[in-house]
């Protein structure tokens, strides 16, 4: 069984990562730095996660993770 706070904390990056969707989709990027810096700390998240063994808040912040990533790389893209 999972804990009340797994399941919270995996809801909140559900909603996060709905609400990045739109800005993969737009030809408006955010700052890189902006997206990279997300990344990173969604990183060190994930792992923290997986260290409290909280399966459904690692797996969607890593998705949500995954999302800034991918923005940091259309921005990259889109610099050049």
């Amino acid at each position: 069984m999972h804990s009340w706070q797994d399941i919270v904390l995996a809801l909140g990056s559900i909603v996060f990562a709905v609400a990045l969707i739109p800005s993969i989709r737009s030809e408006h990027k955010p700052a890189l730095w902006t997206s990279i810096l997300n990344f990173m700390v969604l990183v060190i998240f994930v792992f923290t996660y997986a260290s409290l063994s909280l399966w459904y808040a690692t797996f969607f912040t890593g998705l949500t993770a995954l999302l800034w990533g991918i923005l940091a790389l259309q921005r990259f893209v889109k610099n050049k």
